[in-house]
């Protein structure tokens, strides 16, 4: 194994752990670190408790010892006292030991005195302890120590006798066994930590059931991406079951999936529409092309010209199928302020071009609207493309804009085309905005691939609007492009307006 694979290990193992034991590893490690770091604060402050109680005790006899001595009398004879052995034994006497606490009484570095036989804790059985508290310089102090040994662990003090007068010295050594005044705390320190295990455990399991609930949106979204992955259902949604983060995230990944059905949507009818229209040009320029008699000029020159023609038109309808195969991006239609007007203007202009009709200009929005102006532009030249191909010449065709209010005080932007030409059945209006779709006159105008209007409502949705076919007053077809115009800002109206 590599140095590379050695560093990537461990990372390689932590992505393969899920996400569920990552959580549930995260709260255990961090309430067991809590749980941990208060029981050894408590138990530390409560040793704290413990060693204070047992320093106060031997220095309140220290002080008591004190008042015995000055007072100088035994107090069960009332006689003086002579000799500090005689003070050693009256104080000694005069004391019972505590609980885990136990005494003896020194003259001149030997012992001399040991507690009652009711004392649980016998010092004197402990050579160690006798030897520290034995030693020369013991004599004069008074201040609590801490002795570990081969049995316990003592705190003690110890308490020099002497008396003025007397060669004679002594000490009266009192002692607690730290380690049994501490033993209840560790037992109930160990019932903490046993308690403690359990609730981790209890943790543990309630933290593995809300984080798989917590994360069964990111389960779904797995479920649903290897779905996808498969190819075998784009329509699949993940239910939104809540408003946090991953809810919002399931907003996103619906939001996405959308896209992805719309996309491949698109796509498979593209490919099927390219599939289907242009097998016929295809068949029909290899059949010119078999019975084609290559010895014969005019042969040559009509089976050319009807290759040409029919190149131009399946180029033609490739450049509608790919407008049709991006009106679904976000960026098909891009948005600006445009004169309404003007507009209307320049199409009427451009439009006259195309035919020898009576073109003229209905109605003119004098406002500004925000839309994308060169796909109105393409919407409004297919629809006026098509309103040539179903009239002759000298009829009329009008085009005009306004602004509208529909029924939830939305302002509309309209732009139309208006024909005198044969008109759309209403049972056929829905049915000739589909593609390839061609009307009830297409064996008239076989140059068309029925895609003009798809492109048109297209241009609409991308807008966010819709595409109207109406009957036109006095009869013909009234083909209407409405756009939502939030905030149009009318301005004063050209008298100059065109007419035809």
């Amino acid at each position: 194994m590599t140095a590379t694979d050695a560093r990537r290990g461990p990372r390689a193992r932590l992505a393969a752990t899920s996400v569920r034991a990552r959580i549930l590893s995260v709260v255990v490690v961090l309430a067991a670190l809590s749980l941990a770091a208060a029981g050894l604060t408590a138990h530390a402050l409560q040793v704290r408790v413990v060693d204070a109680r047992i320093a106060a005790d031997l220095r309140a006899s220290y002080t008591e010892f004190q008042q015995l001595a000055a007072n100088g009398r035994d107090p069960a004879t009332g006689e003086r006292f002579t000799s500090p052995r005689a003070l050693v034994r009256a104080t000694m006497q005069l004391k019972v030991p505590a609980r885990n606490e136990g005494m003896v009484g020194f003259v001149d570095d030997r012992l001399a005195f040991t507690a009652a036989e009711t004392t649980a804790l016998r010092l004197e059985s402990d050579a160690e302890l006798l030897r520290a508290v034995s030693t020369p310089g013991h004599e004069t102090a008074s201040r609590v120590r801490t002795l570990t040994t081969s049995r316990t662990t003592y705190t003690y003090l110890v308490i020099p006798v002497v008396l003025a007068g007397s060669s004679e010295t002594g000490a009266i050594v009192r002692a607690y066994d730290r380690d049994a005044e501490l033993a209840s705390l560790r037992r109930t320190y160990r019932t903490f930590a046993l308690v403690g295990l359990g609730s981790l455990l209890g943790v543990a399991a309630v933290g593995w059931l809300l984080a798989g609930r917590l994360l069964r949106p990111v389960r779904e979204l797995d479920d649903a991406a290897r779905t996808i992955g498969g190819g075998d259902d784009l329509t699949r949604r993940i239910p939104v079951t809540s408003g946090d983060d991953l809810g919002r995230l399931t907003v996103t990944v619906n939001g996405m999936l959308d896209r992805l059905e719309e996309a491949f949507a698109s796509q498979r009818q593209l490919l099927d529409d390219v599939g289907h229209e242009l097998r016929t040009p295809v068949t029909i320029v290899r059949g010119h092309l078999e019975l084609m008699d290559v010895e014969d000029p005019d042969d040559v020159r009509a089976a050319r010209d009807v290759a040409l023609a029919e190149l131009a038109r399946s180029s033609r309808l490739l450049d509608d199928l790919m407008v049709l195969a991006t009106s679904s991006r976000p960026d098909f239609v891009t948005t600006a302020p445009v004169d309404l007007g003007r507009l209307t203007d320049d199409l009427h202009d451009t439009l006259r071009g195309l035919a020898d009709r009576r073109w003229r200009v209905d109605a003119r929005a004098d406002a500004t609207v925000t839309i994308d102006a060169q796909r109105v532009t393409q919407a409004v030249v297919q629809l006026a493309a098509n309103a040539v191909r179903h009239t002759s010449d000298g009829d009329e065709i009008a085009i005009g804009s306004r602004l509208v209010t529909d029924g939830d005080d939305v302002t509309v932007a309209e732009v139309f085309v208006r024909d005198t030409g044969p008109g759309i059945p209403a049972d056929q209006r829905a049915e000739v905005l589909e593609r390839f779709s061609r009307g009830p006159e297409a064996h008239a105008h076989p140059d068309g691939a029925g895609l003009g209007l798809a492109i048109v409502r297209a241009i609409a949705d991308g807008h966010g609007g819709d595409l109207l076919v109406d009957d036109a007053p006095g009869g013909g077809a009234l083909l209407t492009l409405r756009l939502p115009a939030p905030g149009a800002a009318p301005h004063p109206t050209d008298p100059d307006t065109p007419g035809s």
